[in-house]
């Protein structure tokens, strides 16, 4: 007898988790999927607008989960009481633990619940993975559809037996001795998780997907409930370009903070926008989307400065009252522009690995 089994997907207001939202309804129509939007209380008005545009376009309502239900503050005002106004920061992220795993924890409770997230193709990360056995995380964007635990579990070198045995079920005559050769190789310093995972794929998707699907009906992930699963035959792979498309051709239309706008500094034009969704005043921030949001938004910008008591400060080295000088504004837009121009690459590079790249922060970090 299967158990019940739940499919949610997370909306955090930002591109790729709306995008996918509208993808799995056009396509896979018949999967029975429950949306949910974890509340702080900080977010920007476009992010509302957001959640009332997908509502609109799927037919259902969002389910709006928030920390703290019974206090008289918003969610993240709550905690920062709670915490002594200690502020959250990458090195301490209390606000994705307490405002949105945990909210999210207590609404799927015991069920048996599959999450789709919404990382797309053309990035190279992991996303969150659920210490809650009950929870399986699917990645419909890219070429592999599986989490990270699956994948480790399935091609393991004690496991290669099950795997020659599902492939010469699965794969197609033409392909199938190429697969098996790559199957049994074992894993080793010389051929990586990485490599394997990625030739089986090359050689066909849609067959190791059913092969790893026939593995799980042998473990306790969630998907070891179900009598079948509609994503097994697919091999999109959709990146950026396909993302900001579904949302304008849908209707639902790209939030506005990503909409670019331009500024000049020293006769040199250039643009900024927000790079993410989540809460106005995310650490996770870059300098000039600080500055973004002293010009584009100053109500908000000051609201956050309130916070800064104490020694906490939203970025690293720097409040907020220095932020916003003129001088310093001027400055953060010259380092911005030359960044942005093919300059100062290893820069650049310093500031994506250190989390400020463009994905949704915190918001795509949740199951």
């Amino acid at each position: 007898m299967k158990n019940k089994v739940r499919h949610v997907l997370g909306i955090s207001g930002g591109k790729d988790s709306a995008a996918l939202a509208i993808y799995l309804k056009n396509k896979y129509p018949d999967l029975e999927l429950e949306y949910y939007f974890c509340d702080t209380g900080k977010e920007l008005e476009e992010t509302y607008n957001v959640i009332k545009n997908l509502e609109v376009y799927l037919g259902k309502k969002i389910a709006v989960l928030k920390a703290a239900e019974d206090s008289h503050a918003d969610p993240f005002d709550h905690y920062v009481k709670f915490k002594g106004k200690f502020l959250p920061s990458t090195f301490n992220r209390w606000c994705t633990k307490n405002l949105k795993l945990e909210p999210f924890e207590k609404w799927i409770g015991n069920d048996l619940t599959v999450s789709y997230v919404g990382i797309r193709g053309d990035e190279n990360r992991e996303g969150y993975i659920s210490k809650k056995g009950t929870v399986q995380s699917i990645f419909p964007f890219r070429k592999n559809l599986w989490s990270e635990d699956v994948i480790s579990k399935i091609l393991k070198n004690d496991n290669i037996s099950f795997l020659i045995e599902a492939f010469t079920k699965h794969a197609h005559e033409s392909k199938v001795e190429r697969i098996i050769e790559a199957a049994t190789e074992p894993l080793s310093l010389k051929y990586t998780q990485t490599e394997k995972l990625n030739t089986l794929l090359s050689l066909s998707t849609a067959t190791f997907n059913k092969v790893v699907y026939e593995f799980l009906q042998t473990t306790k992930f969630p998907l070891s409930q179900t009598a079948q699963f509609s994503l097994l035959d697919n091999e999109d792979v959709l990146g950026i370009d396909d993302i900001f498309k579904l949302l304008r051709e849908s209707g639902v239309g790209v939030p506005k903070y990503y909409e670019k706008i331009e500024f000049e500094v020293n006769g040199i034009k250039s643009e900024y926008a927000r790079s993410r969704s989540g809460c106005y005043f995310c650490f996770y921030q870059q300098r000039i989307e600080w500055v973004w949001l002293l010009e584009q938004h100053p109500r908000l910008f000051h609201l956050a400065k309130e916070y800064e008591k104490d020694g906490y400060n939203w970025v690293e080295n720097e409040s907020l009252s220095d932020l916003m000088k003129p001088e310093r504004v001027i400055a953060i837009k010259e380092e911005y522009i030359k960044r942005t121009s093919g300059k100062e690459k290893k820069s650049e590079y310093l500031i994506d690995i250190l989390g400020e790249s463009e994905s949704e922060g915190c918001a795509a970090c949740f199951i």
